[in-house]
């Protein structure tokens, strides 16, 4: 079977889960009774990827031990490198680290915090068959700020919690960005770009890129949730979200049904 690798970030202190961070990794943090990594790494292998490498950081243990003691994961179908990357690591220093793990031509390099349902398969073939050395995978997310909608001077609407795909940006005129899942489709020739000391990898790393190689950008059609703070795990269930509950409930059951 052809090597397909997907790098996934997990090494950060997860700060802002408050006391759920200090105990365990952001990574591990159960939804509907499977921490995020699960859903991630078999919905991944679902859509045909194989090698795993998992740069480790902040309670690094904790992540061994569950690969370790999960019989799911120990198989001949698929291959996970946990490496440890150290606890104060740059995401930059991490992906320094563990490059020369990677097997395949592209991969996917995504944090460890969301859970998704999506054809990403065909958003890597899309990648490969333009030939583009990134390839973003942008989403809709939803903005913590209250929205007040004004036409002509006359204030229309107020809302909440609403959903965005797309910003206009103040300091640039007639600037529409749309908005970065955190996962993207990259050739790992673009590692052997110097960037093993940029303070801010996406920041750094990726104008650089634009600038200079073939680029694209895949709008995610599905689902896609980010876990930042403990809200964000509540809206995964009923009483808070009928839709995105019922969005991981079904996903939850694809996995688990692929996995017998």
């Amino acid at each position: 079977m052809k090597t397909k690798t997907a790098v996934i970030l997990c090494g950060g202190l997860g700060r802002r889960l408050g006391s759920l961070g200090k105990k365990i990794p952001k990574t591990l943090v159960k939804v509907h009774g499977k921490p995020i990594i699960w859903y991630i790494v078999k919905f991944l292998q679902l859509q045909s990827f194989n090698h795993f490498i998992i740069p480790l950081g902040h309670k690094s243990e904790k992540i061994k031990e569950y690969f370790k003691n999960n019989k799911e994961f120990k198989n001949n179908k698929i291959y996970i490198n946990l490496i440890d990357t150290g606890k104060n690591s740059s995401i930059a220093q991490r992906i320094f680290m563990i490059k020369k793990y990677i097997k395949s031509k592209n991969f996917a390099l995504l944090n460890g915090d969301a859970i998704f349902n999506f054809n990403i398969r065909n958003c890597f073939s899309v990648h490969e068959n333009k030939k583009n050395f990134i390839t973003f995978l942008g989403c809709a997310a939803k903005l913590n700020y209250g929205i007040i909608n004004v036409f002509k001077g006359k204030v229309n609407s107020f809302e909440r919690d609403a959903i965005f795909d797309q910003i206009s940006y103040s300091k640039k005129k007639n600037y529409i960005g749309q908005v970065y899942s955190g996962i993207s489709i990259i050739n790992r020739d673009l590692l052997r770009l110097k960037f093993q000391n940029y303070k801010n990898f996406e920041k750094e790393f990726y104008p650089r890129v634009i600038k200079k190689f073939k680029t694209g950008f895949n709008q995610i059609q599905g689902f896609w949730h980010s876990i930042d703070i403990p809200r964000d795990v509540e809206e995964l269930y009923k009483a808070y979200n009928k839709k995105k509950y019922y969005e991981v409930v079904k996903l939850k059951k694809k996995l688990i049904k692929n996995n017998n």
